[in-house]
Formats: structure tokens, sequence, C-alpha cells
């Protein structure tokens, strides 16, 4: 029976059962906790919240989530203090998240459990890191895939089917696709959060100006001017979606994100400065997993799983790395000061 406790001083009790019978006022597309696939070890229910509010609780409290303030976006090792961090991105796309999910009737507690837990799979130098690391596998290294195997096995937080499903298809290019909806709106709100503030980076190095920009796309999306263009992606993910009876987009407004996305490629993220300096990265990583390799007992044991074989092992402990420690830590295998 839920309960909703009064108290003298003005406050309320609010426990689980209470929180869970308020889910059944969301959209009938919306995941309910009480519908939960559950988690692989069977556990006791929290007496206040739900299973989706521990999931999240739990990822926010995690060594990954607190490495990812350290974790490059896209410049590396910028100078400045109001460059985006993967953590400052993992943040706005919660923020996304949160907004589409409560526009549109979904889970909230799911959204923002997936949406803070996607990116802790991530390797030091973003993507040139997870390409480094694919240099040893066969297929691509994903950090998707990374993810899952931090929360399941390398620092284990048994969490829901939902939320461990969310992770591992947060990115397009992930089949199948995700179960949920809610795990649906993060590949949105990811995309726009971090085209838009990698933009305006960009804008602030002075590596692109406003009038580079596709007229195209400031035809669709409005002015470089704020939060605009994130307004405008968000309303089109809302109005679509209830059009639909489904997660999606406005085709103008898609077709303006793969323009937006096609030009931050080539004038971006794929510039010769950048290529160059996402070189001298991935030969870090390189040495790095190679290191390893020669001295496996050098990978400390909380960050080893000894069940792995020794690349695992290693490429475990390099993709946890942040960038100033596999920066500190090369520096201390193949740069020793000191000698004469």
């Amino acid at each position: 029976m839920s309960s909703v406790t009064p108290i003298d001083t003005g406050l309320l009790v609010v426990d689980r059962q209470a929180r869970e019978a308020k889910e059944a006022e969301l959209s009938p597309l919306a995941t309910r906790a009480v519908q939960s696939k559950g988690r692989l070890k069977p556990e006791q229910p929290d007496d206040f919240r739900t299973d989706f509010q521990l999931d999240r609780d739990r990822v926010l409290h995690s060594k990954a989530f607190r490495r990812l303030k350290h974790k490059t976006q896209v410049f590396i090792n910028p100078e400045g203090d109001h460059f985006v961090t993967r953590m400052s991105h993992t943040l706005q796309v919660t923020q996304v998240a949160r907004a589409l999910a409560v526009a549109l009737g979904l889970n909230e507690d799911l959204t923002e459990a997936i949406a803070l837990a996607h990116d802790c799979g991530h390797t030091p130098f973003g993507h040139t890191g997870e390409a480094a690391l694919s240099d040893y596998v066969d297929g691509d290294w994903l950090h998707s895939a990374q993810g899952v195997r931090i929360f399941q096995m390398l620092e284990p937080l048994n969490l829901t089917h939902e939320v461990i499903d969310g992770i591992r298809a947060h990115t397009w290019k992930i089949q199948p696709p995700p179960e949920t909806p809610e795990a649906w709106l993060i590949r949105f709100a990811d995309r726009i959060a971090y085209l838009t503030h990698d933009l305006h980076d960009a804008l602030r190095a002075g590596v692109i100006e406003s009038a580079d920009v596709p007229q195209e796309i400031i035809e669709c999306l409005g002015p470089i001017k704020g939060r605009s263009w994130i307004n405008v992606m968000v309303n089109a993910v809302i109005d679509e979606s209830v059009q639909r009876g489904k997660i999606a987009m406005s085709p103008d407004v898609l077709n303006a994100m793969k323009l937006f996305r096609d030009f931050m490629f080539d004038r971006v993220y794929m510039r010769p400065a950048a290529v160059a300096q996402a070189d001298r990265a991935r030969l870090v990583i390189h040495q790095l997993v190679d290191y390893l390799l020669a001295h496996p007992d050098e990978i400390p044991a909380t960050y080893r799983n000894q069940e792995a074989d020794r690349l695992t092992q290693a490429l475990d402990f390099v993709a946890g790395m942040t960038d100033r420690y596999a920066l500190s830590l090369h520096d201390r295998l193949f740069r020793p000061r000191g000698l004469v």
C-alpha cells in the first residue's frame, strides 16, 4: 500500500510505493519502474526510491562518473576554464533529455539514469582514444559496450535491465536499437548537446567564425545565439514524437542537424590541427597499452578483472584513465626526468 504521510512540521514522507503509483500518470508509452525487467542479482526494494531512482543515484556516486570531469570532449587539454569536458557534456545531455521526458510524459528517473551513465565507458582523448583501442580488437572498440562492462563487471552496480540497455544503445550506430522510449531520448539529447556545445567551443577557440556556418542550417535553426538552437531541436523532437507516437524529430530539423553534424566534422573534428593532435594522442594510447601488455603487474588490482585475459586487462585500465592521468603516466614511463 502506497503511503504519503503528513508530518507535523509541514513536510511529507513519500515512500517508494507512492512514487511508483505516481508513475501511473505518465504517458502510456512510458517505462514504469514496476514493469522493469529487473536486475541480474535480485535485491530488496528500497524503502523510498524506485529502482530507476536508485540506479540514478548509484551512477552519480560511481568512480566512473567522477572521472568524466577530466576526460576530453573535443579539445584535448585545452587552455581556459570554459571548454566542455565529458562531465559537462553529460550534464547537458541529462538536462536536454529530462526536458524531453517531462514534456512527453515519459519516465524522468529512467531518462536521467541513462543520461548520467551513457558516456562513463569513454576513453581518454574522446573518440580518438576509442579509435586507438580499436587497433587492438576485432571490429570497433565501443565506449557504449565498455560502459556496460564497467557497471556489470569492473564497478558492478547491479543496474536494472533498462538502464543497461540504454547505455548499450545510446549511440546511433548500435543495433538493435534501444528498448525504451526513454533511451531513445538519449540518442537525440546526446547529439543535440554535443553539436551545440562543440560549436560554441570552436567559436570560442577561433577555429571557425559564425559566418562559416552554412546558410541552410541558419535558415532552419535560426541565428547562432545562446540556447536557441537547442530549443529548436528539442521542440522538433517533442512535436514530431507527439504526431508519430514514437520518439522522432521533424524531417526539416533532422536534415538541418545532419548538415550541422557534417559541417562540424569537416571544419572542427577533422581539421588538420585536430588530426595532428589526435595522432599524438593515439600514440600515447598505443604506447601505454603496449607497455602494460609487457608489464601486466603494473595494472592496479582495483582496475583489473582477474578473470579477463591480459589484453582486456590492459584495455580496461587505459580506457578508464582520465586525459591528465594518461599524459602523466606516459610522461613518467617515456619521458623520464632527472637524467644527465
